[in-house]
Order: C-alpha cells, then sequence, then structure tokens
C-alpha cells in the first residue's frame, strides 16, 4: 500500500466520521424537532376538526365529518396519541425539559 493510498483511505474513513458525526449531533435532532411539530400541527388541526371525540361539543361537526375518510388512518393513531397524553401541554413541556 503506498503513501497515497492510505491518504487516500484515511480521508475516505476521516470524511464518514466526520459525516457522522454532524448527523448525530446537527442533522438527527434536527429532523426530530421538524417531525414533532408537524405532529404537533396535525393533532390540532384534528383537535379542531373532530373535538366531539373527546367530549366537546361542536357545530361544525356535521362539515368535518365529511373529511373523516381521508382521515381515517390519522384519526386512529391521533385518538391513540391523545388519550396516552396526560395533557395537551404535556408534549410541549418534554420540549424544553431534556
Amino acid at each position: 500500500m503506498t503513501l497515497a493510498d492510505r491518504i487516500d483511505r484515511f480521508r475516505a474513513v476521516l470524511d464518514e466520521w466526520l459525516r457522522g458525526l454532524y448527523h448525530g449531533m446537527i442533522s438527527h435532532p434536527a429532523y426530530e424537532k421538524i417531525e414533532q411539530e408537524a405532529e404537533d400541527v396535525m393533532d390540532t388541526f384534528m383537535l379542531a376538526c373532530f373535538p366531539d371525540a373527546f367530549g366537546i361539543p361542536s357545530p361544525v361537526s356535521y362539515y368535518t365529518a365529511e373529511l373523516l375518510p381521508y382521515l381515517d388512518d390519522e384519526f386512529e393513531a391521533w385518538e391513540r396519541r391523545m388519550w396516552d397524553r396526560g395533557s395537551v401541554l404535556e408534549r410541549k413541556g418534554h420540549q424544553y425539559h431534556f
């Protein structure tokens, strides 16, 4: 193995290591925060559309019921997430406490 081959190999390993470090420290946590925020927005939208699922009367339930066939898969997951939370603010509190 020549010196040039060793240098190329070292650069490849260093490049892979630095990419992994960047992903682990900066990129991945950012993706998690974006996914959590998108899920929170979706939860808010679903709660505004289907408040009667939790016993909150809503005059627009008749109109939002038309959305149910399109949101069926998300509705079940959303309902499960909302029942598992202690409160609506619980998730927001976890963002600020590590």
